[in-house]
């Protein structure tokens, strides 16, 4: 159940009310001199990430092995300083490749 304020136009005094939905809407009907001060809802967004378990981490590792070049691959594989040296400089070469022709195009 979600906390309510009001104010009394009468006295102009703000209050918080604890009520349901209905509750607020019968409270209001009661109390003509009473109207409901509009607030920004509370949102509570994700707290905690995704957790998986081991066999669905498996299965990542299996799908990463068959598709090395995958971004999956990228996350779920164990790569040595070997692999990770080689695809740095793939990257920087492909990159100075296409920096490179659309130079000479122009």
């Amino acid at each position: 159940m979600p906390i309510y304020i009001f104010k009394n136009t009468k006295t102009n005094k703000v209050y918080e009310e604890f009520l349901s939905m209905s509750e607020r809407e019968q409270y209001l009907k009661d109390n003509p001199d009473v109207i409901q001060v509009p607030t920004v809802p509370n949102i509570v967004g994700g707290v905690g990430g995704i957790k998986t378990d081991g066999g669905f981490n498996e299965v990542l590792s299996k799908i990463s092995e068959a598709h090395p070049t995958s971004a999956l691959a990228h996350r779920h594989t164990r790569r040595t300083a070997k692999q990770v040296k080689t695809d740095q400089a793939i990257k920087k070469h492909k990159k100075r490749i296409k920096h490179a022709s659309t130079r000479s195009s122009v």
